[in-house]
């Protein structure tokens, strides 16, 4: 029952990997806006810059694993990827 759950809470694709990108990216402008209201000045800006370039990192690093899962499963398979 527990893997069952479990398997819910892999990205299987990259349509899933862009739709978990886009929420994370609706959060951090979001947090982005309020850094900005409670943080006039650079301070706040340099805040906004945080939350939004950790998003590229992150959904880098998503695309990036996606990537390496798909070739382990064809260097398991047998199967050349030219």
């Amino acid at each position: 029952m527990l893997r069952k759950l479990g398997r819910l809470f892999v990205i299987k694709t990259r349509i899933e990997a862009f739709m978990i990108i886009y929420a994370l990216a609706l959060g951090s402008t979001m947090r982005g806006m309020i850094y900005l209201h409670d943080y006039p000045g650079f301070g706040g800006k340099l805040l906004f810059l945080a939350t939004t370039g950790a998003v590229f990192l992150a959904g880098a690093k998503i695309l990036d694993c996606l990537k390496l899962e798909r070739e382990v499963e064809l260097l398991r398979t047998g199967v050349r990827a030219d």
